[in-house]
C-alpha cells in the first residue's frame, strides 16, 4: 500500500532505532549471534533478533481466515497421525526414496511392534500461509505453504514482537500514520498458549510414581542460537503453571535419562543429581538428518519413543508433517476421511494451492511435464523442515536432471503463490534494510489426543507468527538466516 511504512527524518529514525534496540534487548527479543557476526565462546552474548521495524500490513479478513481454520487443521493432522493404514501407505512409498523418512519410519515400526507406552500425543502445530493476489483487482486470499508438526518455532519471539510494535506506537516512537493504531496491532498470545498446551499434556500424563517430581523435557540442538524463543515457553510453564523444565540434546539423552523397565516411565537425572519423572518430551530438534550424525542420536530417538512420556511430537505425528501428506490431503475426497464435518473440509480446501506428486501416477506424470515446460510457475519441495531446502523456478529442471529419476517421487511440485507487492523495513544485526518484502503468516495450534482411540481432549488455535523476507529471498526460515520475525498491522 502506498506510503507504508511511513517516511521519517534521519533524527526520528535514529530515535526509533534506539527505542527498538533497547526494547528488544531488555525484553528478550534476542538470539545468540552468528559466528560470522561475533565470537561467543561462553554463550554470554546476545543480539536483537532480526525483526521488522514496523508491523506489516495484513488483510484482517485473511488473518481471521487463517486463525478460524486452525482447529479443523489440528483435527486433520491428529487423525492422520492416528491412521496407521493411510499414513503407513504414504510413508512406505516415501521411505523407498528418502533415507531420512525410512530411518524415522523404521524406528516407528520397531516401537509399534513392542507396543507404545504413551497414553496421549501432543501437537504444537503451525500452518503457514502466504497472501495470494495475482492482480491488484483480485481479492487477496490465503494459500497454505506448509504444515509443521515438529519444532514449530518462534512462538516466544513472535509474542514479544507484538509487544515491541505496540510499545513503539504507544511511546510515540512511530510517526503518525492512519494504519498505526492500537486496534490494528493485536497482542499475540502464542507463547502462553503453546506453554498451556504443554501444561495440558503434563496434567494428562497423570501422577508420577512414588514421591518423584514431574517435569517437562525440552529436546534442543547443541549450541542453539534460538534458545531465547524456547526459554519464553519455559518461563511461562514455571510462572503460570508451576512446571519445571529441563533441556537436553539427542546426543545426551542416553546419559541423562533411563526407562523404568516395567513401566517405561522416563526418568531424568538433573544437573544436581536429582531424579525426576518426565511427563512430556518437547522436540525442538530431531526434524532433519543433520540432527542424527551418529547411531547414538537414532538410539536416543527410539529410547524416547518407547517411553511413557507424552511426545510432542511422536514419530507418527512428525511423519504426518511430510510434504507428501500435504499433497495427498489436497487430492479430492481425501480430507473427508479425517473430518466428519463437510464444512470444515471445505474451509481447509479453500486454503490449498495446486500441489502435485512427482511419481509415475497420471498427476505425477503431468507434474513432471510441468516441471520442465513451465518451471517458472513452481517450487520443488523435499520432505524436510527448517528452511533452505526448496528448489525454485528455473533451477528445477537442472536439479531434477542431477538426481536419479527414481528419487523424484520423494518431492512434491507446488504452484507458486503470488503475493501482492509490499514494502518493509527489516533490522538485522543493527543494519536497516528497506525494500520490497513478502510475508508468511503462521497460525499455531494446540491439539492433545488419546493414543488408544484418537479422542481429542484439547484443540485450539494458539496465536500467530508473521515472517517477512526480502522479495529477492526465496526461503523464509528466520533461524536459517533468510527472513525476520514480524508483526501484523491489520487493515
Amino acid at each position: 500500500m502506498a506510503n507504508y511504512p511511513p517516511e521519517t527524518t534521519d533524527s526520528a529514525l535514529s530515535h526509533l532505532l534506539s527505542a527498538f534496540t533497547d526494547y528488544s534487548l531488555s525484553h528478550g527479543l534476542t538470539v545468540r549471534p552468528a559466528p560470522s557476526f561475533a565470537e561467543n565462546p561462553r554463550n554470554a552474548l546476545s543480539t536483537p533478533a532480526p525483526v521488522s521495524l514496523y508491523p506489516s500490513l495484513f488483510p484482517r479478513s485473511c488473518f481471521e481466515s487463517g486463525r478460524s481454520v486452525q482447529v479443523a487443521y489440528n483435527s486433520v493432522y491428529a487423525a492422520v497421525a492416528s491412521d496407521e493404514e493411510w499414513l503407513g501407505k504414504v510413508v512406505t512409498n516415501l521411505a523407498a526414496v528418502d533415507t531420512f523418512m525410512k530411518s524415522l519410519y523404521d524406528v516407528y515400526l520397531e516401537v509399534k511392534q513392542e507396543g507404545f507406552a504413551h497414553e496421549f500425543s501432543l501437537g504444537l502445530f503451525r500452518s503457514d500461509y502466504m497472501l495470494h493476489q495475482p492482480t491488484p483487482s483480485d481479492v487477496p486470499i490465503i494459500h497454505q505453504v506448509e504444515f509443521n508438526t515438529i519444532a514449530s518455532s518462534f512462538g516466544g519471539l513472535a509474542s514479544r514482537v507484538s509487544g515491541l510494535h505496540r510499545f513503539l506506537l504507544s511511546s510515540g516512537a512511530y510517526p503518525t500514520h492512519p494504519h498505526l493504531i492500537p486496534t490494528n496491532i493485536p497482542l499475540n498470545p502464542a507463547a502462553t498458549e503453546l506453554a498451556s498446551g504443554l501444561a495440558s499434556a503434563h496434567s494428562a500424563y497423570g501422577p508420577p510414581v512414588s514421591a518423584r517430581e514431574k517435569a517437562i523435557l525440552f529436546l534442543v540442538q547443541p549450541n542453539e542460537r534460538n534458545a531465547f524463543d524456547q526459554r519464553w515457553l519455559e518461563y511461562s510453564l514455571l510462572e503460570n503453571h508451576g512446571i519445571k523444565t529441563y533441556r537436553t540434546t539427542l546426543s545426551e539423552v542416553l546419559s541423562t535419562t533411563t526407562l523404568d523397565p516395567s513401566t517405561r516411565r522416563l526418568l531424568f537425572t538433573t544437573p544436581l543429581n536429582e531424579t525426576l519423572e518426565i511427563s512430556t518430551v518437547y522436540f525442538r530438534a530431531g526434524y532433519g538428518p543433520d540432527d542424527y550424525p551418529t547411531q547414538t542420536e537414532w538410539s536416543a530417538r527410539k529410547h524416547l519413543e518407547r517411553s511413557r512420556a507424552v511426545k510432542c511430537p511422536t514419530i507418527a505425528t512428525q511423519l504426518a508433517g511430510a510434504k507428501k501428506v500435504q499433497q495427498e490431503l489436497a487430492v479430492p475426497g481425501v480430507l473427508e476421511r479425517f473430518l466428519a464435518n463437510p464444512e470444515d473440509a471445505e474451509k481447509i480446501r479453500k486454503t490449498f494451492t495446486n500441489i502435485y506428486p512427482l511419481d509415475t501416477s497420471p498427476s505425477g506424470l503431468l507434474a513432471r511435464k510441468l516441471a520442465f515446460s513451465q518451471p517458472e510457475k513452481y517450487v520443488l519441495k523435499p520432505q524436510r523442515e527448517g528452511g533452505g531446502n526448496n528448489v525454485y523456478r528455473s533451477k528445477i529442471p537442472a536439479f531434477l536432471r542431477g538426481i536419479e529419476e527414481e528419487l523424484w517421487s520423494g518431492y512434491i511440485l507446488m504452484e507458486l503463490i503470488e503475493p501482492p507487492p509490499a514494502e518493509g523495513v527489516i533490522v538485522r544485526n543493527g543494519e536497516v534494510l528497506k525494500g520490497g518484502v513478502v510475508g508468511e503468516l503462521g497460525v499455531y495450534g494446540v491439539v492433545l489426543w488419546r493414543e488408544e482411540d484418537g479422542e481429542v481432549v484439547r484443540n485450539n488455535e494458539a496465536g500467530w507468527l508473521l515472517r517477512t523476507k526480502g522479495v529477492e529471498s526465496e526461503e523464509g526460515g528466520v533461524a536459517a538466516g533468510f527472513g525476520c520475525v514480524d508483526g501484523v498491522c491489520l487493515v
